[in-house]
Parts: structure tokens; sequence; C-alpha cells
């Protein structure tokens, strides 16, 4: 059931899934940064949330995963402190978030709710401040919330704050699948291992003209996490494997740090049937269709 509306005055905002179609590491920094060089793009299926006016600062969760999230020291409570600081302001706003998204699932749903929360209350407080200053705020919370802001297809460099718009083919669908077994980023990059970088560089794809293309594009563009995640959590495999052999499935594999995983699809008759197949067979896994927005 959607979250109530906190207050007939509220702002409403949309917090898309984020899927990295391609991460590749390319080495690591002195400050222990990562360099990488990923293709993002944001899914229909997410979080959703509401500010209103409100005396101090107030969140509150619902929704499918809301018991996995505090709503004490979460992502968006620290936007929303963030903010009132940069700004100058001591407004007080009434948050709402309706967690849908799984939480450490690899598809950006805590970047997603706390970029969701900077538009809404750069709209509610009218402080009239642009998508790249709200991005600039939006660094200091974590490196993917700045390509949150805009919420568009694009492509990753340095530790995400380089970000270069891409031009994707029409039809693009996404089967979603996620074990609900969390992974830490943290973990994952450990297991990653300093010897995987071999010092790679990457440029913005071109423009793509046609799905085939942009299929065969992918498939020569990993995720270089996908390996140290599956050594943490075998199970991923198992997700993996069950993608793949889902008829119209060009493509199977994890989005960011795991779990979640993908598979890309052209024919939304397909895919429907394939979320079908998997909740029936799987029905402790989340999974969801959602095209490309």
């Amino acid at each position: 059931m959607p979250a109530a509306v906190p207050d007939p005055a509220a702002i409403e905002e949309a917090a898309p899934a984020k899927i990295n179609l391609t991460l590749e590491i390319l080495g690591r920094r002195a400050d222990g940064y990562h360099e990488l060089a990923s293709l993002v793009v944001f899914a229909e299926a997410g979080d959703r949330l509401w500010a209103a006016p409100g005396e101090g600062l107030r969140l509150d969760v619902e929704g499918p995963f809301a018991r996995s999230l505090s709503s004490e020291d979460n992502l968006v409570l620290k936007a929303a402190k963030l903010l009132q600081e940069k700004a100058g302001v001591n407004t007080g706003a009434a948050l709402k978030l309706e967690k849908n998204l799984p939480v450490a699932s690899g598809i950006g749903g805590g970047s997603a709710d706390a970029a969701a929360a900077l538009r809404a209350l750069n709209r509610l407080w009218a402080l009239g401040l642009s998508g790249d200053e709200l991005a600039g705020i939006g660094t200091e919370l974590g490196a993917d919330v700045p390509v949150c802001i805009e919420s568009r297809s694009a492509f990753m460099t340095g530790i995400g704050e380089r970000l270069s718009p891409v031009t994707l083919p029409e039809g693009l669908n996404l089967l979603l699948v996620n074990c609900r077994a969390p992974l830490a980023t943290g973990d994952v990059f450990k297991a990653l291992g300093a010897g995987a970088y071999d010092g790679r560089r990457q440029e913005a794809p071109e423009p793509f003209d046609t799905f085939r293309e942009f299929a065969d594009w992918l498939a020569e563009h990993d995720n270089d996490l996908q390996v140290p995640a599956v050594s943490l959590l075998p199970e991923l495999e198992d997700v993996l494997g069950a993608i793949r052999v889902q008829p119209g499935c060009h493509l199977a594999r994890m989005s960011g740090s795991g779990a979640t995983c993908f598979g890309l699809f052209d024919d939304t008759g397909r895919l429907e049937k394939a979320v079908a197949r998997l909740a029936d067979a799987r029905p402790n896994w989340w999974c969801r269709a959602a095209s490309v927005l």
C-alpha cells in the first residue's frame, strides 16, 4: 500500500532505482577511493518521498523494506540537515519515505532517497538551487548522489562525480532480482583485491542507434565487482543463472556492489512472463520488471 501523504501541502518526489549496467574499476587513488567507469541508468521501480512543512526535521519510513531502515540515522535526514546548513535556513520539514527497494542492494536506494530529499526540500523551502548546485551538495553525502539528482542515464567516471550524457536506444527493459541478502560495499571492494586493476581508461560511449548495438557494447564491458561479490555471497550465481535462462534475456549481470542483479530485455511480453515465472519459482526473492527511464 502506498505511503499516506503527510500533508496536503506535501511535495512528492520519485527516487528511482539506479542500475549500474557496467562498473569497471580503473585504479585506486592515494586517498583510498577507487577510480571507475560505469554506465548508469534509472529504472521506473523505486522509492517515493514526500516533504511537507513542519517543525524541526522529522522522517517517517513506510513500505515493504521500512523495517530494514532506521529513521534516525538515515541519508534522507543527513541530506536535509546538510541542505539547511548550505542554504543557511532554519525552516523545518516533515519527511515521509516509502521504502520499496531492498536496502544495501547495489541499486542506489539510499543515494536516490537523499537526492529526492534535496529536490523536494529545494522546492518546499523555495531555495531556487539549480540541479548542478544540488549535485554539488550531494557529493558530500556520497559519490552516487549527484547522478541521482537528475536521474538520467549517464557515464560516470572519477569516483562517480564526473558525469557524461549518453544516448541509449528506445525500449530498454530490465528484470530486477534480489535474493534479499544485503552486501556491504566495503566488503566487496576488499574482496576485489589490489591486483585487479589494469590501468584501463574509458571514454563515454558514442550514441547507440539500435538495441543490438547497445547489447553488444554491454557484453564487452563488465562489472568488476561481480566476481568478488559472488565469492562473498554464492547465492548470486543462482540468481544470475535464473535470470540468464529466461527467454528474451540478452544479458544477466549484477548491479553495483550487489546483491541486486538484472536481466536486459527488449520484449516487454517476455519480460512480464519472466517476472511471473521467477516470482512463482522463488517467492522469497524480490523480482520486478522495470523500464529504463
